[in-house]
């Protein structure tokens, strides 16, 4: 299973998307779409810019490994917006703290209608309870039933980014690539 255009979107939405690395609410220092050093090269640090280019190709290569992680802890298959919903999750929480999860775990056990409950126990800090809140909107609520929203209370869905074009070879691609190298 993969990672949704809808579930990229509203992932990129709750995000947010800075090209100037910044310290997040934990103090962690970020830049793109969520990336931080746990992400691995190029590690955010003050100073740090990327181009929106660069910023998409990271978050590409980011979100693709928890991609992997939900698929492969998931018991079972589960519907495109639940599966993107723990998507959200995992990015955010990190793997680890996923794996070993209340989440994860009523998953395992059958208890969907648990798992979704569960999600809202990620509820600190504070500022992260609408976020919660939309996730476990996102996990409950089919795509054909309504859009999902960033965060509850948001007045509108997440729009859908319209198709782009596909990249050219070479360009922006290998200059991520010699960024990341000369960062390690």
């Amino acid at each position: 299973m993969d990672l949704s255009a809808v579930g990229r979107a509203v992932l990129i939405a709750r995000e947010g998307r800075r090209l100037e690395a910044y310290r997040d609410s934990a103090g962690i220092w970020t830049v793109g779409v969520g990336h931080t050093a746990a992400s691995g090269p190029p590690i955010p640090r003050a100073g740090l810019r990327l181009d929106e280019q660069e910023a998409d190709a990271l978050f590409v290569r980011d979100v693709a490994r928890f991609v992997r992680i939900v698929a492969g802890a998931l018991p079972e298959a589960l519907p495109q917006h639940a599966f993107d919903a723990l998507v959200s999750l995992c990015f955010n929480i990190g793997p680890a703290a996923f794996l070993r999860s209340t989440v994860l775990r009523r998953l395992r056990a059958g208890d969907r209608a648990g798992a979704a409950e569960a999600i809202l126990l990620w509820d600190r800090p504070a500022a992260l309870i609408p976020r919660r809140q939309g996730e476990y909107d996102q996990f409950r609520t089919p795509y054909e039933t309504a859009l999902p929203r960033a965060r509850r209370g948001d007045a509108q869905p997440v729009p859908l980014p319209a198709p782009s074009p596909p990249a050219a070879p070479g360009g922006w691609i290998a200059r991520l690539r010699e960024r990341l190298r000369r960062s390690h």
